[in-house]
């Protein structure tokens, strides 16, 4: 059985992370949430549970509005040519929620297998706080993004920090200058 939002929360207690949760309608797409943007403080995000060609598994984290072209992302989070949205069987199998639900915090559910890489957006990273599904998309957990990675890393996994968003890569290249 796949975790439950009740499951989630303690195992962020027993990890000392403190979470802000506020239940709202279910949304199923990026569009749909834009009316939560103002009511609830912090980034706003999108989550793309992918897979390459030899089926290794990604979950990509962004901002909600940020730009990923999935014909270079591989280049990027070093996947095994281009990258393709995995289905919600898969998603469902795997991570233990329904398209329109999936978020990092479905990484608990991979904690044996380890089968998910989470690749965090480096534009994302640079909020203090972020928004995601409690597992299911009817409410939305703020969480500190510094406690987003002892999160992952609990669960067993080490999140990669990228420029995948096209306004990451810009950050980078103005930084550069």
């Amino acid at each position: 059985m796949p975790a439950n939002r009740a499951d989630l929360m303690k195992f962020l207690e027993a990890q000392g992370i403190e979470v802000s949760t506020i239940d709202h309608e279910p949304v199923f797409t990026v569009a749909e949430s834009s009316a939560l943007h103002e009511q609830i403080p912090g980034g706003h995000t999108k989550n793309l549970f992918v897979k390459d060609k030899k089926g290794r598994l990604f979950l990509i984290v962004a901002l909600h509005d940020a730009t990923i072209d999935l014909k270079k992302a591989h280049q990027v989070i070093g996947g095994q040519g281009r990258v393709s949205f995995g289905n919600g069987d898969l998603l469902m199998e795997v991570l233990g929620v329904t398209p329109g639900s999936v978020t990092p915090f479905s990484l608990i559910n991979d904690r044996e297998a380890q089968r998910v890489t989470p690749i965090f957006d480096a534009a994302m990273m640079q909020h203090d706080i972020l928004n995601f599904h409690p597992l299911l998309n009817d409410a939305s957990t703020a969480i500190k993004a510094g406690d987003l990675l002892k999160f992952a890393k609990a669960c067993g996994h080490e999140p990669q920090v990228l420029a995948v968003s096209e306004e990451a890569r810009e950050q980078v290249e103005t930084a550069d200058l």
